[in-house]
């Protein structure tokens, strides 16, 4: 029944930290090749990869912010035009005027949250590979194993290992065997994962007769936890030196880090906007409490902060001098080009908005619901903005708009919209 790797994550995450372990357990293996067995240097690496895999992301979500600096001031202006207009007519030209903003750029509103979706299961999945090593490296697992089914052979164990659970913070609630009166191997190995250097001895002094088993094996789990003999990943950092080195070396990076992708992508701070203003906070508070929480965690996961924030600040640096060559103008222009190419194959006309394009993606409407109509000329659009609103003479103070403005364009998709209202 409990034959399964408990101890690895599961869940939506469970097949991309296999996933990941597979690197993990690959590096650590690759290394073994040349007499090298340290974690720290196999967590280093791993993050590495793992974040170099994900640079083409990186740079798709940094070309975005690029261009979000760039539309940012037109948007702004629209959200200040609408401010306090909550009337439908408003908030619909609001959206008009914003998607017409969007189509002149060529920009995909999910163009910047896409990549940073797909990152953040792959990074919660980084974190429980580097939290549960023993589950995904063979070697390492081997000598827990040793450890672990020597105490179940043991007989009389399970208080003990229930008061080292929650020394070691480890929540056995969830270990259903608990009732029967045991504990399963993989279960065992979770407590024994979150051991000190002091943990091994005082185990010793609880089961005496294995001593001889623990020894062995706990000095090869030390010993390749070890950073240059002195620093065990496996225990805190504490306020002593050269622990210490850890929370101030990943709030450090981690201040560079965030400094370097501000002045990468300057974007003023809106003091009315209160999320733009609590971003600005976050980005001077996060530094300081990574550096709090490293000294509540293993060292293990300071040096995995560590290596994160040296790679990208590298990766930061190599990004800045591509983005650096790119002239956006020209990258608009073949955003727009890209657009239209899709529009194409759909059969809209370039002009067509946002929501036409999700119209004629969408199955659920009706077949009376046409694309709009297209016009290959300035001219025809220009027709096509006066039919709407240039010739009315009902007062309103729509047709004060200048025709091909964003408030025009706006005018006109809310026209569109009534008269399909109106086919329904």
């Amino acid at each position: 029944m409990f034959e399964a790797v408990l101890t690895r994550s599961g869940g939506i995450l469970g097949p991309i930290a296999t996933l990941l372990g597979m690197i993990l357990n690959g590096i650590y293996e690759f290394l073994g090749l040349f007499g090298i067995h340290n974690v720290a240097l196999v967590i280093i690496l791993f993050t590495f990869i793992v974040r170099g895999l994900m640079t083409p992301l990186t740079i798709k979500q940094q070309k975005f912010s690029k261009l979000s600096a760039k539309m940012n001031p037109e948007l702004t202006a629209i959200t200040a035009k609408y401010k306090g207009k909550k009337d439908e007519a408003s908030m619909r030209k609001q959206q008009a005027e914003t998607q017409a903003v969007y189509m002149k750029y060529g920009a995909n509103p999910t163009s910047g949250c896409l990549p940073l979706l797909i990152q953040l299961p792959i990074m919660f999945a980084l974190y429980q590979v580097i939290y549960h090593i023993p589950a995904y490296v063979h070697d390492i697992n081997i000598w827990y194993k040793n450890i672990g089914e020597a105490i179940l052979n043991n007989g009389n164990y399970l208080d003990i290992m229930t008061e080292f659970a929650k020394t070691s913070q480890v929540n056995i609630k969830g270990f259903s065997e608990v009732a029967n009166g045991g504990l399963s191997l993989n279960h065992t190995i979770d407590i024994l994962a979150k051991f000190s250097s002091d943990n091994w001895n005082e185990l010793i002094t609880k089961f005496p007769a294995l001593e001889a088993i623990i020894k062995t094996n706990s000095a090869r789990i030390i010993d390749v936890n070890s950073i240059f003999n002195t620093i065990n990943i496996l225990n805190r950092p504490g306020l002593s030196f050269p622990g210490i080195i850890i929370p101030f070396l990943a709030a450090g990076l981690q201040f560079i880090q965030t400094k370097q992708m501000m002045a990468a992508n300057p974007t003023p701070i809106d003091k009315d906007n209160p999320m733009s203003a609590s971003m600005g906070m976050m980005n001077n508070v996060m530094p300081i409490m990574s550096g709090v929480f490293c000294f509540t965690f293993p060292v293990g996961i300071g040096i995995y902060w560590i290596a994160g924030s040296l790679f990208a600040i590298i990766q930061q640096f190599v990004i800045n001098r591509i983005l650096a060559k790119i002239d956006i103008d020209d990258m608009i222009k073949r955003n727009v080009e890209k657009a239209n190419k899709k529009k194409a194959k759909l059969g809209l006309d370039p002009n067509a908005t946002m929501e036409d394009l999700a119209k004629t993606q969408t199955k659920s409407i009706s077949s009376r619901v046409q694309a709009p109509e297209k016009t290959s000329s300035t001219a025809n659009y220009a027709n096509a903005v006066k039919k709407n609103y240039g010739d009315s003479n009902s007062g309103k103070s729509d047709n004060n708009y200048k025709p091909g403005s964003i408030s025009a364009n706006a005018n006109l998709l809310k026209s569109r919209n009534k008269d399909n209202k109106g086919d329904k």
